[in-house]
């Protein structure tokens, strides 16, 4: 009898049991499902203090000397958690095997699952030059972040004038698609970009596509310095020389409190940048240089 009785309770017990475990299950399930999508959305996947390796799994040139490169992240929903206004720093060998370091600012956001894109200008004595242009699909790219002085919050001010040279462009793309992306966001840009050559203009169909896009918050004014050395120079409608303090006044927005000036690119263009908008009546706080 005791042993029937014993058979008897087996089903209830094991059934108590399973929905116990049922039980723990979900709640690890859901414990886990919360911490993945806190870390995804607040976290990210960059250490402001430790480099992290990324796989390169595409490298695409976009000019003779400037590539756009493709890092995968763990998972093809992972971010990497980059606010906007920031860096990061990249770590590589130069041609003779010494360790180099250099910040470059990503164009994705974190807006992008699954990977980030850097655009690189690989200049022919660049120490951090040469390990781009070396890199090869799947081989691994150090990285730590977020650095950087700009804190970028929407609406902060009502518009940007942002003056950039050459590889300057890449925290104003950044920071341009921040704003653009947010239906939420009504801040105005407006940006002075100025290079040697046409060639040499970098994101130029995106930045097209922007102005195109969005015509009433998004303008852009090309300038080079030197015109007359491409077939299409001809055709040239942009400006010639250099970023000069009348193509500020006519491209950038007048000072005022709520504006700002952005800055990005050669030593020099910054400090003629600067001593322009000193002479204008720019204030240090309407400016800011990345």
């Amino acid at each position: 009898m005791a042993f029937i009785q014993s058979m008897d309770f087996m089903p209830i017990a094991n059934a108590e049991i399973l929905g116990v475990l049922i039980a723990i299950f979900s709640v690890t399930i859901a414990a886990a499902s919360s911490y993945y999508f806190l870390c995804r959305k607040s976290k990210g996947c960059l250490d402001p203090q430790k480099f992290k390796e990324f796989k390169l799994i595409k490298k695409t040139p976009i000019s003779p000397n400037a590539a756009k490169f493709r890092f995968s992240l763990p998972t093809p929903k992972s971010l990497l958690g980059l606010p906007a206004g920031k860096h990061v720093v990249c770590r590589g060998r130069d041609s003779e095997g010494q360790e180099v370091t250099r910040p470059y600012t990503p164009i994705t956001l974190d807006s992008q699952d699954g990977y980030f894109e850097l655009v690189v200008k690989m200049y022919p004595k660049g120490r951090m030059s040469h390990h781009f242009r070396e890199m090869c699909e799947g081989e691994y790219l150090a990285v730590k972040g977020p650095q950087g002085r700009f804190n970028y919050k929407p609406g902060q001010v009502r518009a940007f004038g942002m003056i950039a040279g050459g590889t300057g462009i890449t925290p104003m793309f950044q920071l341009s698609r921040a704003i653009l992306e947010n239906p939420k966001d009504k801040t105005s840009v407006h940006l002075i970009y100025a290079n040697t050559t046409l060639e040499d203009i970098l994101l130029k169909e995106e930045l097209d596509a922007f102005a195109s896009k969005f015509p009433n918050r998004f303008k852009v004014y090309y300038v080079l310095s030197q015109v007359g050395s491409h077939p299409t120079d001809s055709a040239w409608k942009g400006g010639v020389g250099h970023v000069s303090k009348e193509m500020i006044q006519d491209y950038c927005p007048p000072p005022a409190f709520d504006i700002q000036i952005l800055r990005c690119g050669p030593p020099g263009m910054n400090k003629a940048m600067e001593a322009h908008l000193n002479a204008l009546g720019y204030t240090s706080p309407m400016q800011f240089q990345f």
